[in-house]
C-alpha cells in the first residue's frame, strides 16, 4: 500500500479539467492520500458538491493577446496568482502536485517548480494544452490519455507515459448496458455538457422534428440549460417526440442503460466514458475549442471506427441523414459497438499508483 502523503490537485476552469481530477482524488483518497484541490472561480462551480473534498479558491488568468495593456494586465494577474500560490503552498506543502491543465493550473506548477515541489501534469486532449506545453519543461512527468498527443518535443519524450483516460471507475467497469438488439427504437442520449447544451437545444430538436416525420422511431435524453427545459418539453410535446429532460449532471451513468446512440461534444474525457461503455456517438467537435482540439479528437474516434463526425456548421445538412441512415442500418451501430469493446481503461488507476510510486521513490 502506498504510504499516507499529502497531494494537491490543481485543476482548470472546464468540467473537461475539472472531472478528471476529481475522478483522480476519489482514486487517491481511497489509496489513503489526502487529497486537496485547488482551482479558481470558474472550475469552482463544479465542485460545489463534492464535500469531502478541501478545496481552495486561487486567482487566475489566462495570457492574453491583442494590445499591449491587456497583455500587461494578464501578465499582471498571473504574476499575482503565482505569489498567492507560493504562498499557499508553503502553508499546505503538499509532497507532490498533479496539474490536470487549463490556465488555473498554471500558477500552482511554477510556485512548485521555485519550492521544488515535484509536480506532474496530465493532457487527455490529443494535442497539447497552452499551459501544459509551459509546464512541461518543469514537470517530473506528463501523463497523457494517448501516445499519439501532438506537440511535444522529442528531447522531452523520455517525461511522457501513456496512462488511458482518468475517468470514474464506476462508468470503466460499467456492464449494465441493455440489450437493444431486438430494439427497434433509436434512444438518443444528448449531451451538451457545460458549453454546448445552449446550441444543441436550439439545432437538434427541429432535426429530430424531421425524423419523426420521415418515419425514425426515436426518444431523447437531453441535456439543456435550466432556461431551455420548458422549451424544449413543450416542443418534444407538440411533436408527440418521447423525451427526457435534465441539465447538468456529473452522474450520467443511469442513461447509458437507457440509450443506443449518443450526440455530444468531443471533450476527450466525454468520448473516452461513451467508448468505455459502447454506446455509438456522434461527435459534433466545438469550433471554438483550443487548437481546435475538440476536432482532433473527433477525427481520431472516427478514423479509428469508434464513432460518427459531423461538423456544427454542418448538422442541419447532415445529421438527419445520419440519423435515418443508422435507424434503417443497424449493423452501422453494431460495428463501432465491436470496435469499442477493444478499447478500455481498465488500467488507468493502476498505471497512476505504479508512476507516483516511483516518483515518491525517487530522491530529490
Amino acid at each position: 500500500m502506498i504510504k499516507e502523503k499529502n497531494i494537491l490537485i490543481a485543476v482548470g476552469g472546464t468540467g473537461g479539467h475539472v472531472l478528471p481530477g476529481i475522478n483522480l482524488a476519489d482514486h487517491l483518497k481511497n489509496m489513503k492520500f489526502q487529497v486537496q484541490i485547488s482551482t479558481d472561480k470558474r472550475g469552482y462551480k463544479y465542485l460545489e458538491q463534492f464535500k469531502s473534498f478541501k478545496i481552495s479558491i486561487l486567482p487566475s488568468s489566462p495570457l492574453n493577446s491583442g494590445s499591449i495593456k491587456l497583455i500587461f494586465f494578464s501578465s499582471f494577474l498571473i504574476f499575482y496568482s503565482i505569489l498567492r500560490s507560493i504562498v499557499f503552498l508553503i502553508l499546505n506543502r503538499p509532497k507532490i502536485i498533479f496539474g490536470m491543465g487549463g490556465y488555473a493550473s498554471f500558477p500552482i506548477c511554477i510556485a512548485a517548480y521555485i519550492l521544488r515541489i515535484k509536480f506532474i501534469i496530465y493532457e487527455n486532449n490529443l494535442i497539447i494544452g497552452k499551459a501544459n506545453k509551459i509546464l512541461l519543461p518543469f514537470s517530473n512527468r506528463i501523463l497523457v490519455s494517448k501516445k499519439e498527443l501532438e506537440g511535444i518535443p522529442k528531447k522531452y519524450s523520455n517525461k511522457v507515459f501513456e496512462i488511458g483516460n482518468i475517468i470514474n471507475k464506476e462508468i470503466i467497469f460499467f456492464s449494465n448496458k441493455a440489450d437493444d438488439s431486438t430494439i427497434q427504437k433509436l434512444n438518443i442520449l444528448v449531451l451538451g455538457g457545460s458549453q454546448a447544451a445552449k446550441i444543441f437545444a436550439e439545432i437538434l430538436p427541429n432535426i429530430f422534428k424531421q425524423c419523426i416525420i420521415s418515419g425514425v422511431n426515436l426518444k431523447i435524453y437531453q441535456q439543456c440549460m435550466p432556461s431551455q427545459n420548458e422549451y424544449l418539453k413543450n416542443f418534444y410535446k407538440k411533436m408527440n417526440i418521447e423525451y427526457e429532460i435534465f441539465n447538468f449532471s456529473t452522474n450520467l451513468i443511469k442513461y447509458f442503460s437507457k440509450v443506443n446512440l449518443a450526440i455530444t461534444r468531443s471533450g476527450s474525457s466525454m468520448l473516452a466514458e461513451l467508448t468505455n461503455v459502447q454506446i455509438p456517438f456522434v461527435s459534433v467537435p466545438l469550433p471554438t475549442s483550443k487548437d481546435n482540439h475538440q476536432l482532433k479528437n473527433a477525427f481520431y474516434y472516427q478514423r479509428k471506427d469508434l464513432s460518427f463526425l459531423v461538423e456544427e456548421k454542418d448538422l442541419n445538412k447532415k445529421l438527419y441523414s445520419l440519423i435515418k441512415e443508422i435507424y434503417h442500418n443497424r449493423s452501422l451501430l453494431d460495428k463501432i459497438t465491436i470496435n469499442q469493446s477493444q478499447f478500455s481503461d481498465k488500467n488507468v488507476y493502476e498505471n497512476i499508483s505504479k508512476i507516483l510510486n516511483e516518483i515518491l521513490d525517487e530522491k530529490n
